[in-house]
């Protein structure tokens, strides 16, 4: 008996258990975001071409006022035509002023916002951005992963709005792990891309959700990697398709609130 029980549990296994216990993720072993941030003209001369080259998309960050969106709204309206995310990063990137970030202009120190203020902005982008793409759904990154105004956390009125939020936290987890609202990334900063290579490895090997938070590939921000670098690490997830599910942060996000609302749902 014990025997039969022990078959049957091999059978269910590939089918029935994994399904209980792993996201949709098309038969993959771990889902891989790639986003960046600040609009730079460089995502759409070096990182789109890279992405586009091997058919992986990207999420990208768009804050409103940033010259690289002012510059290049056609190229930024072509890449969301061909099925890559464009993000909400604020109409004016504020970040919280102090030691160290001497760098804020003082009109856009996220110290002086009020909440009416910040949620406005937000909106706003959300507009702008529905213009350029068509879309409905979206979701957001905070800028410099600041998330208070006046001493509240200022997603929480609009987190109905985005389906999920990007923070910088440098960790990987499983999705039942995972907080929507303030999801980790890896900031990436002169890594190399066997560096890289080696978080998509930890990714496979724990079925966790893995997302880069690039800036500058090849220059144009004082956080950068290297473009060679930056293609070796796109090269490879391109190599282990199979295993290594690269999507959207749009995509992998309902993926994990999907397999949420599934593990919730009465058992029949």
């Amino acid at each position: 008996m014990k025997t039969l029980y022990l078959s049957l549990l091999t059978l269910l296994t590939p089918s029935v258990l994994i399904a209980q216990h792993l996201p949709d993720w098309h038969g993959r072993k771990c889902a891989v975001a790639l986003t960046y941030d600040d609009a730079l003209q460089v995502h759409l001369d070096k990182a789109i071409p890279a992405l586009d080259a091997v058919g992986l998309k990207g999420t990208f960050y768009l804050a409103g006022n940033f010259p690289g969106l002012k510059a290049r709204i056609a190229d930024w309206k072509r890449a969301a035509a061909n099925g890559h995310e464009l993000g909400n990063h604020t109409l004016f990137h504020p970040c919280a002023g102090g030691p160290g970030r001497e760098w804020v202009k003082p009109a856009h120190d996220l110290n002086t916002y009020t909440m009416a203020r910040i949620l406005d902005e937000i909106r706003m982008t959300n507009t702008l951005l529905e213009v350029m793409d068509a879309q409905k759904e979206r979701t957001f990154a905070f800028p410099c992963g600041d998330r208070m105004v006046e001493g509240k956390n200022y997603y929480e009125p609009v987190k109905q709005d985005f389906v999920a939020a990007r923070g910088v936290v440098s960790r990987m987890q499983k999705a039942e792990n995972i907080d929507l609202t303030n999801v980790d990334a890896y900031v990436i900063n002169g890594q190399t891309g066997e560096q890289m290579i080696e978080l998509v490895k930890q990714a496979i090997a724990t079925n966790s959700v893995l997302v880069f938070l690039f800036h500058g590939v090849g220059g144009e921000h004082n956080l950068n990697v290297d473009e060679a670098e930056h293609k070796k690490l796109i090269q490879f997830l391109k190599q282990q398709d199979k295993e290594v599910w690269t999507a959207s942060f749009l995509d992998v996000a309902k993926s994990v609130k999907a397999f949420r609302q599934a593990r919730q749902a009465p058992q029949k």
